[in-house]
């Protein structure tokens, strides 16, 4: 019998007595359960959010810091554990899920050290105003399965911080490893200030709509998006999202080829391609485009695809059956049309597990759905472009607006580029670098508000401001 996990309201592990199956990606077998819940015990996770909310806000905030650095030591303590499980949810290699479970220590720790203090608006001989940042209340998260720990604590921390309490939403498909951080952490966190409830996808809009809870925070698909920011209007919930990204990266002319080549494959091929800020439209200065495509490509080929706790795997499966057969259509969409692949493009459906080999596109138009639409699998399109400005313009030609990058020997050509993208985060000759330091969040219809750094921590508050006549 699969391992079945239980989940966090008002700090006891409890259950339902109905469960739904976690599949592994590489096998398609099940490898847990968890609970089924509905509006019951969603409305038990937010009564226990509402009623431990007046105390957690009066906690001072040292103490909030404290019980954060508490969370992080308990991941980091069971590492090995919870990395493995990881992988057998998601997928993704063994070395991938270490550095997202160590990552999610680190990034917790470092966030737990951000603040939000008062600011003097005036301070004359006939009044003194201030404004402070209070807590929105209690915070709705719902966490995507393509980083399932690190959205999960990306969410939890400045919640935690800001004095606000939340109900955590996992996805069905990655709901493991959360709900084992949640049961080593439940006597560390006061009971009913981090809440975390599993369900199908009928559980998110049931969150969107709860009438006591003050804030969602959801990473996911814009489509998905655009229906909670719907819903959350109906009593003017608080919202960020992050959303989808059909991310660009410009190669100028003069990049050293071999060193970009390695870079700019896993810029698209991390976690099989299966993130928001991957690398989803290259396009490369005609000039070395031949040459640069030749030597993506080749090393393709050195990149082992398969189970993700097997050795020497680098790129694991896609997560989910919904994912897979996606990508297999707009893979088949770009064989229909004649496109020409550099690598891959077949896959073999009797092996067991959602898995599609490394695909590389050579120089399909702009208007193919491949380069048109978020792949959000292991394919790259590579396109070849005469000037900076037609590059530039063809990155900035799509409703979203998330990331991108741009390669250079000449950085400061980099940086001015990078002024004309119209994404929320810019890199130049780096990929997939996020602080929690500085905010994250998109433009146009890649995101609503940010995460990360002060700013991202000061959505979880309202400002108030207090002004005592002298």
């Amino acid at each position: 019998m699969a391992t079945q996990y239980k989940n966090l309201i008002n700090g006891k592990m409890v259950d339902n007595g109905k469960w739904l199956d976690v599949i592994n990606p590489a096998n398609e077998q099940i490898i847990g359960q968890v609970p089924d819940c509905g509006q019951a015990e969603l409305d038990a996770a937010v009564a226990a959010a509402r009623a431990a909310f007046p105390k957690w806000r009066a906690t001072p905030i040292d103490e909030r810091r404290a019980a954060i650095l508490k969370i992080s030591a308990a991941i980091k303590e069971n590492h090995d554990e919870l990395f493995r499980l990881l992988t057998s949810e998601q997928g993704k290699p063994h070395a991938q899920a270490a550095g997202e479970i160590s990552g999610a220590a680190a990034i917790a720790a470092a966030q737990s050290t951000l603040s939000l203090d008062d600011e003097i608006n005036e301070d004359s001989d006939k009044r003194l105003s201030r404004t402070r940042r209070v807590p929105v209340g209690v915070v709705g998260g719902i966490v995507p399965w393509n980083f399932p720990v690190m959205m999960a604590l990306q969410k939890i921390v400045p919640a935690m911080l800001s004095g606000c309490t939340i109900v955590l939403k996992p996805s069905p498909y990655t709901p493991l490893a959360t709900l084992r951080i949640m049961e080593l952490i439940a006597d560390i966190v006061p009971a009913g200030v981090v809440n975390v409830i599993t369900g199908g996808d009928d559980l998110g809009p049931m969150i969107t709509a709860h009438p006591d809870i003050d804030k969602i925070t959801f990473t996911g698909s814009t489509a998905t998006g655009k229906r909670i920011m719907e819903t959350a209007s109906k009593d003017l919930k608080r919202i960020t999202l992050e959303l989808g990204g059909n991310d660009a990266s410009i190669v100028l002319p003069d990049a050293d080829v071999k060193s970009v080549a390695e870079k700019l494959f896993w810029a698209s091929f991390t976690n099989a391609g299966q993130i928001c800020v991957a690398a989803k439209r290259i396009y490369i200065h005609e000039d070395i485009y031949d040459e640069l495509s030749a030597a993506i490509a080749e090393f393709a080929k050195s990149v082992k695809v398969g189970d993700g706790a097997e050795q020497g795997t680098a790129v694991g499966p896609i997560q989910n059956k919904a994912q897979y057969d996606r990508v297999i259509e707009l893979v088949q969409d770009a064989k229909d049309n004649g496109y020409k692949f550099l690598v891959g493009g077949d896959h073999d459906p009797n092996i067991p597990g959602y898995f599609m080999p490394i695909t590389i596109l050579d120089n399909p138009p702009e208007d193919a759905r491949i380069v048109a639409e978020e792949q959000f699998g292991p394919v790259m399109p590579l396109m070849k472009f005469s000037t900076t400005q037609e590059a530039i313009s063809r990155a900035n030609n799509s409703i979203y607006g998330l990331a991108g990058s741009v390669w250079t020997s000449d950085a400061e050509q980099g940086v001015a580029v990078a002024e004309q993208l119209e994404t929320g985060t810019v890199w130049v000759n780096e990929f997939l670098h996020l602080s929690p330091f500085a905010p994250f969040g998109g433009h146009k219809q890649s995101g609503f508000g940010v995460e990360y750094g002060k700013e991202g921590l000061s959505e979880f508050t309202y400002p108030q401001v207090i002004t005592v006549a002298k």
